[in-house]
Formats: structure tokens, C-alpha cells, sequence
């Protein structure tokens, strides 16, 4: 049971609705291996139950840190804490425009006061150790190609007739799309936040009801799911695959009830039932 689970059981619609929203938004910072605080927990569900915005969440957040500053640079708490409330705060609203802009935006707002570089495209070439490739890495878009393959992937996306289409084939298509901005990697880090955010908040104009939930448990291995769709090394027979993010996205679109275990994604390994 995760902390917000007795506001989903009562059945309030505005409670649950929120208990949904801040699970999505508590979940998705276990993609980059944080853990919000009890603070943040206790001010979520102040602003469930009605008693604070989140706005003042926010506030509190802000006066939290500010008399009670970091002192352990490792210690990413604040970040998971300030990020898990603006998640919260940009998945309340009823505002979106399908744009490299809205994307490159909701970077500036989940991460600015904590990253420099929070909205910016990144201007140097990165790579990342896996887990789930064993410490290798995803080849993300060069620096200099970054804002011309946003621009062509969002306009792929934007010209693709839905219309006479499979449930099948439209979720597919919906998780290359994701796939693909994704693996561009365009900010030096917070990247499967803002796609997440972005896809649900995009998904919403599509008509679909976005089930929080499977990004508040299942957040980390939607970021493997990520990494084996772009990821080939022939070599060793190990070929990028859309299977993984199907699934992820059947369960979210489409109601299936996929097995999402991370154990499977990794390669070569046979690991336990406990990932």
C-alpha cells in the first residue's frame, strides 16, 4: 500500500483524484532512484484532504529548505520533494499544447532552482550507465541534432492519422513517439520525468484516461522499458525492442494486465522475482 491508498479506498472523486495525481508524482522520482521525504508526504496529503494548495505545498517546500539547507551534496531529497509537487501541480492543470516548446517548458518547470541548465537543450554529448544493459549505454542524439530531430518527431507525430487505425496500432505508434523524444535525451538530466509528465498530460488530449497509478508503480521500469527500446548491440545478439514499452502502454491505454518485471528487461541475466 502505497501512502496515498486509504484516499483511493474511501472513494471521495476530487480525494481520489488527487491521491492519484501526487502517487503518479511521488512514483516517478524512483526513475532517477530518489525518494521524496516524510515532509513532502504530510503536506500531500494536507492538500488532499483540502487544507493546503498546492501552491502552498510549494511555499512550504521553499521555507523547508531554505532554514534547513542540504549539507550532504548526494542528498537529492529536496530535489525529489520540489519535483514530486510540481509534477503534482503541472498533471492538476487543464492546459497543453502539443510543441518541442510545452516539452523543452515542462523541463523549466519541473527542475528550475535545482538544475542550471533546467529548459535548456543540452550543448554536449552525454551517455549513461544502465543497469538494465549491465553498464552500458543508450547512444543519445548528438548535441548539435538535437532540436532539428525534436522538431522532426513531433512532426511525425502531429501528421500521423490516427483515424481507421487499431487500438493496437495506436498505442504502438503512441510509445515510438515517446520512445523516440525520449532516446534524444535533449536536457542533461531529468529526461523520464519530463516524457512522462509530457505523455500524460499529451495522452489526456488524445481522450485517454491516464491511469497515475502505473506511473506511481511502475515508473522505474517504464525508464528500462525505455532504455531496451533503444539499445542495439549485434554483437551479442541484443536488438533494440518495442516489447517491453507495449506492454507498459497496453496496461495504461488499453486495460491489459501485462506482467512488468524489471528482471526481464535486463540483458543476459536471470535474476529473482524481487525487480
Amino acid at each position: 500500500m502505497n501512502d496515498f491508498e486509504e484516499y483511493k479506498r474511501l472513494g471521495e472523486p476530487a480525494k481520489k483524484e488527487k491521491s492519484e495525481i501526487w502517487s503518479a508524482a511521488v512514483g516517478l522520482q524512483q526513475t532517477d532512484g530518489l525518494k521524496p521525504s516524510e515532509y513532502l508526504i504530510e503536506n500531500a496529503k494536507r492538500n488532499i484532504e483540502g487544507e493546503i494548495t498546492i501552491y502552498e505545498v510549494k511555499e512550504r517546500l521553499n521555507a523547508y529548505y531554505k532554514e534547513k539547507p542540504v549539507s550532504n551534496i548526494s542528498d537529492r531529497t529536496e530535489e525529489a520533494d520540489k519535483v514530486a509537487a510540481r509534477i503534482a501541480e503541472m498533471l492538476s492543470e487543464k492546459t497543453f499544447t502539443f510543441s518541442p516548446v510545452e516539452y523543452i517548458t515542462t523541463h523549466k518547470r519541473l527542475f528550475e532552482g535545482i538544475y542550471k541548465h533546467a529548459g535548456k537543450i543540452r550543448g554536449y554529448n552525454i551517455s549513461k550507465s544502465e543497469w538494465v544493459l549491465n553498464g552500458e549505454t543508450v547512444f543519445y542524439a548528438s548535441a548539435d541534432s538535437i532540436k532539428a530531430t525534436l522538431e522532426y518527431d513531433f512532426l511525425q507525430e502531429k501528421n500521423y492519422k490516427y483515424k481507421g487505425k487499431s487500438k493496437e496500432q495506436i498505442i504502438q505508434n503512441i510509445a515510438k513517439f515517446i520512445s523516440g523524444i525520449w532516446q534524444i535525451h535533449a536536457f542533461g538530466e531529468g529526461n523520464t520525468r519530463t516524457t512522462a509528465v509530457f505523455a500524460i498530460k499529451y495522452l489526456r488530449t488524445l481522450g485517454f484516461t491516464v491511469t497515475n497509478d502505473l506511473f506511481a508503480g511502475n515508473s522505474w521500469y517504464f525508464r528500462n522499458a525505455l532504455v531496451r527500446a533503444n539499445y542495439n548491440d549485434y554483437t551479442k545478439n541484443i536488438f533494440a525492442t518495442m516489447e517491453y514499452l507495449n506492454r507498459f502502454f497496453g496496461n495504461l491505454l488499453s486495460g491489459e494486465d501485462n506482467v512488468l518485471k524489471n528482471r526481464e528487461l535486463r540483458i543476459g541475466m536471470d535474476n529473482d522475482d524481487s525487480v
